[in-house]
This record gives C-alpha cells, sequence and structure tokens, in this order.
C-alpha cells in the first residue's frame, strides 16, 4: 500500500488546531482529510485526536457528537492506529485532575495539574520548546535515545502513566513527566508536532510510515 493510499482522518469536535496539522500532513505528501461525524471514521487507516482546551467539556463535545463511540470502536475493535496530541493525549487516559468526567480510559494512566512551588522560577502552563529524551527505541519518536529532541509544549497538566513500559518519552518541567506515551496502536505525546517545525515533520512522518 502506497503513502497516498493510507488515508488519515484529524478529528475535528471544536477543540483542536485543525488545520495545521492538515497542511503538514498534505506537505509531507500523506492523504488526510478531516473526521467531522462519527460515520467518517469509518474510510480510516489512521487517526489523528488533537486537542486544545478543557478536559470535560472536549469529552462532552466528543459524546454528543457520537465521535466518543465511534472513535472507540476505531481503535478497540478495528484497531486503528491513533495518534492523540496534547489534550487529545490526556483525554485517552483514565481521569484528569482538571474535570470531573472520566477519559476514554484506552490507556492505564491519569492526568496530574503541575504544581510548582510559590518560589518557583518556572510557570504554569508549561508554555515554549523543550526536550523529549526517547525512552524506547522503535516508536513514533525514532531512535535518537541519547541525543533529545526539541518540540513546542503549551500545557497545564501532565500524563502519569502507571505503567514504565507505556512510557516512549520523557520531558523535564521541574521534575521528569511523560511527554510521549504507546500502548499497543495507541500512541499519545503532550507537545504539539504540527508548531515544532522538521521534529514535528517527522513525527507525522513516522505515524504514516506506522500505518499498515
Amino acid at each position: 500500500m502506497s503513502k497516498k493510499s493510507k488515508n488519515i482522518l484529524v478529528l475535528d469536535y471544536g477543540m483542536g488546531n485543525v488545520g495545521s496539522i492538515i497542511n503538514m500532513l498534505r506537505y509531507i505528501d500523506a492523504s488526510a482529510d478531516v473526521a467531522t461525524h462519527p460515520e467518517d471514521l469509518v474510510s480510516a487507516h489512521g487517526i489523528i485526536f488533537p486537542g486544545v482546551g478543557h478536559f470535560d467539556r472536549a469529552m462532552e463535545n466528543l459524546t454528543r457528537s457520537g465521535m466518543a463511540d465511534a472513535l472507540q470502536h476505531a481503535v478497540k475493535k478495528q484497531a486503528l492506529p491513533v495518534l492523540g496530541i496534547c489534550l487529545g493525549m490526556q483525554l485517552m487516559c483514565k481521569s484528569s485532575e482538571e474535570g470531573i468526567v472520566s477519559g476514554f480510559g484506552l490507556v492505564d494512566a491519569h492526568v496530574r495539574r503541575f504544581n510548582m512551588p510559590f518560589d518557583s522560577d518556572l510557570r504554569v502552563p508549561h508554555m515554549g520548546w523543550n526536550n523529549v529524551l526517547v525512552q524506547r527505541k522503535g516508536t513514533i519518536l525514532g531512535d535518537s535515545i541519547d541525543i533529545p529532541e526539541r518540540y513546542y509544549f503549551v500545557h497545564s497538566y501532565y500524563v502519569s502513566c502507571q505503567h514504565d513500559e507505556d512510557v516512549i518519552g520523557c520531558t523535564n518541567y521541574g521534575s521528569d513527566f511523560v511527554s510521549a506515551f504507546q500502548h499497543e496502536n495507541i500512541t499519545g505525546v503532550q507537545f504539539h508536532p504540527e508548531k515544532s517545525h522538521k521534529y514535528g515533520m517527522q513525527i507525522f512522518r513516522n505515524f504514516v510510515k506506522s500505518l499498515v
């Protein structure tokens, strides 16, 4: 199957940087479309799940539109590869300290809020460029374990995985946190690859290459 035939759908539920992601995917010659209805996911070979904003509101939007059930079916029943970005990564976890609504629970992980000491120079949200240290080779992050790559972050909450084997990337902001995970066909990155120039472009290339 050629790269062009691997149809990637980017979920649009009113809370994601969809346009920038579509533009970058098309720039690397990947077939990409926007999914706005549950039935759109039927034709996907891979799904990108972006998100910016509040955890509870995002889950409510997805549930109300029917996209939540469609995503669960695509990921769990059809085993389609999914890449969650920022809030999209967090929504695949079980819960978040940002709200009271349960997440998808696709990964055994919870979302915590950064709690910096009062006298810390570090501010919340964590915003700007930071390093990601690869924890496991052969993933969407590539194999550069000894050479951290830089990505663009904007977030006040971070993922805490219950199982070390799910962690594929870590970043330090006051202390180490999970900046990328992978569990079976589910991958999540806390940073924004669509804002991370050549490094983010390679993330999308790696995702496209992983599709079958």
